[in-house]
């Protein structure tokens, strides 16, 4: 055997055919810097997380602020609403995750990042972690257009708490899309799919308005939907208020998911055809 094929070995991974734990977190990284690249040689792709976060709060807020909060008062549903979007910026961007998942397929990337030596779960993992930094990126632009139409935060050590709480929530909500990327066939079905189940957990939620004029069955699924516990976390660690139950759910929904759905994605992932 010669001395290439010996150091050639380890970097395929170990002699059973295991990934090790330095291949994998090096194949992550050179697939992270692959999608960086992308992004920057299709700035158009940052058009979702840069225009929706500035499109959504103006529209809530100059729109449906006066209606919700009553005349003159945008600036208190400002403090209100922007907690929320915090929550849906993540579901909307995880939407897009599952549809560029599925255009990969389609031109035949996927296929050829199979065929390599390579940890099939490091192609979704910085997938991941790429989207995670979009977004950040739009939780960012969500707050400073928040700051410029007058929010108010009494705990900043709560607000960067409750920005980890959106990005650990928007993490596991991916690998439900990635899920969806592998299984249908074509990209405008996940957008289907997305919207039948977005539309119910964003408006059937506290992320743009109190819950209490809700009929009792309704204020009953808003209690646990993750979106509202997300929301609802995300006020009273910007602003004060009870946390714990919201924080508590919305991790649990987190962990929950992604023990069922990281799992569920690999392997589709793996056995695609």
């Amino acid at each position: 055997m010669s001395a290439a094929t010996v150091t050639a070995a380890p970097a395929a991974g170990r002699a059973d055919g295991r990934i090790g734990l330095r291949a994998h977190v090096r194949h992550t990284s050179a697939l992270v810097r692959r999608n960086l690249l992308w992004i920057r040689q299709d700035p158009e792709s940052m058009f979702d997380a840069v225009l929706m976060p500035i499109v959504f709060t103006l529209l809530f807020v100059f729109v449906f602020g006066g209606a919700i909060a009553g005349k003159g008062n945008q600036d208190a549903y400002v403090n209100y609403v922007v907690p929320g979007l915090m929550a849906m910026m993540g579901m909307n961007l995880a939407m897009g995750v599952g549809t560029g998942f599925n255009q990969d397929f389609q031109t035949g990337v996927m296929d050829r990042f199979r065929s390599l030596p390579i940890a099939r779960s490091s192609v979704l993992v910085a997938k991941i972690t790429v989207e995670i930094g979009r977004m950040l990126v739009a939780t960012s632009i969500l707050l400073a257009v928040g700051f410029m139409l007058g929010m108010s935060v009494s705990n900043v050590p709560g607000l960067f708490a409750a920005i980890g709480l959106a990005l650990v929530f928007g993490s596991a909500i991916m690998w439900i899309f990635l899920t969806l990327g592998v299984v249908m066939k074509n990209a405008q079905a996940i957008q289907g799919m997305g919207f039948l189940v977005l539309m119910p957990l964003q408006f059937g939620s506290s992320i743009f308005a109190p819950t209490d004029s809700m009929p009792g069955w309704l204020q009953a699924f808003t209690d646990y939907n993750p979106l509202s516990t997300l929301a609802d976390a995300a006020r009273g660690l910007m602003n004060g208020g009870p946390v714990a139950h919201e924080v508590t759910v919305t991790l649990l929904w987190a962990v929950a998911i992604t023990a069922v759905m990281a799992p569920v994605a690999i392997h589709k992932f793996r056995t695609k055809s």
